[in-house]
């Protein structure tokens, strides 16, 4: 089943070429350890939120922008066999790249594996990014929650859309994702994407929505929506 590394980081904006080739000159290594693609998507429409958002999930600093990326692996096997070789530095392609081009210190990453998939995803499109925390035991609630937005997403213009369950979300030092969405101890991180054909597709979906939504109740969800996080971004990696 496909498994994917899922990050978070903030990148200096005047920086931005320099993570493009720095990510580039990374992903041979990611290839030949088994990587399928790798997607490297640069904030361009990520609000700040009264609670949570990428912002504060990576600690950016006003010159930096949030980046939401993934690594798309066969399985976790294949996936956590490449992590465990590069902790325990046996890629030497890791020490010829030099210094990085970010703060890895406020650099997130976790392991994660779909619980639903609907469409094709597809290069170049605009990507909704999500993260969230929920309860273990609500897991097939948002599943079921989630298949009943799939329809009202493709008639909105949506071509491709995941959600994606927390396998291996280890707790960091300075970041991660428990944190970023201030999780309990019964949460589970979720990583999740819709991808449109562009911004001004998704634009008008989410004015839709809202309109839509005027005047009405939110819906009740199985998990807390004050603290779930999201942000438009265009990819400006994609490989292979």
């Amino acid at each position: 089943m496909t498994y994917y590394t899922g990050l978070l980081l903030a990148v200096p904006v005047a920086n931005r070429q320099t993570y493009v080739d720095h990510a580039r000159q990374a992903w041979p290594m990611f290839q030949r350890l088994g990587a399928l693609r790798m997607v490297e998507c640069w904030a361009e429409d990520v609000p700040h939120g009264t609670q949570t958002d990428f912002h504060r999930a990576t600690q950016a600093r006003d010159d930096e922008a949030p980046l939401f990326s993934w690594i798309e692996w066969p399985d976790r096997a294949t996936a956590d066999a490449a992590g465990a070789r590069m902790a325990e530095g046996q890629e030497p392609e890791m020490a010829l790249m030099g210094e990085m081009p970010f703060d890895g210190m406020r650099m997130m990453w976790g392991g994660f594996a779909p619980i639903l998939t609907v469409g094709d995803s597809r290069r170049g499109a605009y990507v909704q990014g999500f993260v969230l925390a929920v309860p273990a035991d609500a897991r097939q609630a948002y599943i079921e929650m989630a298949q009943g937005a799939t329809r009202m997403f493709a008639d909105l213009g949506a071509t491709f859309q995941t959600e994606c369950w927390g396998e291996d979300v280890p707790h960091g030092k300075v970041t991660d994702f428990h944190r970023a969405v201030q999780a309990k101890p019964d949460e589970v991180p979720v990583f999740s994407w819709v991808e449109w054909p562009d911004r001004a597709t998704c634009d008008a979906a989410a004015a839709q929505m809202a309109a839509g939504m005027e005047g009405h109740d939110f819906p009740q969800m199985p998990f807390d929506g004050k603290r779930m996080f999201w942000g438009g971004f265009t990819p400006v990696v994609d490989l292979p």
